[in-house]
């Protein structure tokens, strides 16, 4: 099974469940009404077999909730699953991704320069992000990008860097939904976040670059570009 292309919402938090079931799993928490065996397995690419037998396990962990379809026409109608429930960020989340979400809809509707607000917009709160967090100027370009990482981290992004942190894989989005809606402002005000970071840390903020939903399961952060 494929993963979609771009991060998970943050809400999703289900630990010790292989990709393929998370995936499941992630998919009935995005939605807000019952969905069938077959209308899973049609979604997601895969036998309706092997969607069984994911939604068996997660039904025996208490993840998913399973119950009769409405009957249309005759035989037994079949089984509909809903996520449990959601594991809610923490509220500093919360409160990023209320405003953000805010922001996204202002800047959307009133802006000439979209992309270019956002970034400002983003560089202003990440300063006041990485200040708040009383972190002085670190030593080096590469202490600086590992504090833009935890900084997401705090964020609720779930960030996975490589060895150099020079790129960064965020597998989570506090405002998926919105990004979705609003890719031009979101994901721009992601990347404003991560350059006012570094104006507070050090680095480079201008050889910073955020590629939206560039892969299956993140979007990807560049903190070292090519000039």
């Amino acid at each position: 099974m494929l993963a979609p292309l771009g991060p998970a919402p943050v809400r999703t938090a289900a630990s010790g469940l292989s990709g393929e079931r998370a995936a499941v799993l992630e998919y009935l928490q995005q939605r807000h009404v019952p969905v069938t065996i077959a209308a899973l397995a049609e979604e997601l690419g895969v036998h309706p077999n092997t969607v069984r037998l994911h939604l068996r396990a997660l039904e025996q962990r208490s993840l998913v909730v399973r119950a009769r379809a409405p009957a249309h026409g005759r035989g037994r109608p079949p089984w509909s699953y809903t996520a449990a429930g959601v594991v809610e960020p923490d509220q500093r989340v919360r409160d990023y991704a209320g405003l953000a979400t805010a922001l996204a809809a202002h800047l959307a509707a009133t802006s000439v320069d979209v992309a270019a607000d956002a970034v400002h917009a983003g560089r202003v709160w990440g300063r006041e992000l990485a200040t708040e967090r009383h972190q002085a100027p670190a030593r080096g370009a590469a202490a600086a990008r590992r504090q833009v990482v935890d900084l997401f981290e705090d964020l609720g992004f779930d960030p996975s860097p490589n060895p150099a942190v020079t790129t960064v894989a965020l597998r989570r989005c506090p405002l998926l939904d919105a990004a979705k809606r609003y890719p031009q402002v979101v994901c721009q005000v992601h990347l404003g976040i991560v350059r006012g970071a570094m104006d507070v840390l050090g680095g480079d903020p201008e050889r910073t670059d955020l590629v939206p939903f560039a892969e299956p399961g993140a979007c990807r952060l560049r903190l070292l570009t090519r000039g």
